[in-house]
């Protein structure tokens, strides 16, 4: 009888080790979400977790080609935004390096003083090549002088963003 007993016992308490470490490795391996409620909404509602950092995804726009897309989330500093409406902004990546936001169908702006914020994007990634005209309607719109605009005169690849939705720091 005392055999069966301490057998017993044995076996309920491996068992509760075990539940015990496969929580805490679970509990470790979660990512913290981000609160929306420090956030404002522009655009479409999007959950706030897997979202990548700003050099996760200057990795991932390394790896893409024209013609490739990707769908993603990733947040980062908010560099410039259109000065006429809130119809573009451009976010960091690295010291040299931005990703062009535009946004889904034209179906909402951000606000003209976003700039210098954090921000998180959901959407999708892609190369893009943009036109001098376009270049030029771009430098216009935040505010660039004459001579700065005239200076361009070749196109630009780029690492485009097409936003469904957008969440700015308050």
């Amino acid at each position: 009888m005392k055999k069966i007993n301490l057998l017993v016992f044995l076996v309920i308490l491996t068992t509760s080790f075990t539940a015990t470490a496969q929580t805490k490795s679970k509990t470790k391996n979660t990512t913290s979400t981000i609160n929306a409620y420090d956030y404002a909404l522009f655009g479409e509602k999007f959950s706030l977790n897997n979202i990548l950092t700003k050099d996760q995804m200057l990795k991932k726009y390394k790896s893409l080609k024209k013609g490739d897309s990707l769908a993603v989330k990733f947040t980062s500093k908010i560099k410039e935004v259109c000065k006429k409406k809130g119809c573009w902004m451009q976010m960091d990546l690295n010291d040299k390096t931005k990703s062009f936001v535009r946004f889904k169908d034209y179906g909402f702006f951000v606000p003209l003083n976003a700039a210098d914020s954090q921000g998180i994007v959901s959407g999708i990634a892609f190369i893009d090549v943009v036109t001098v005209d376009e270049l030029k309607h771009y430098a216009k719109d935040a505010g660039k002088s004459k001579e700065e605009i005239n200076k361009i005169t070749k196109p630009e690849i780029t690492y485009a963003f097409k936003a469904s939705g957008v969440y700015i720091k308050k």
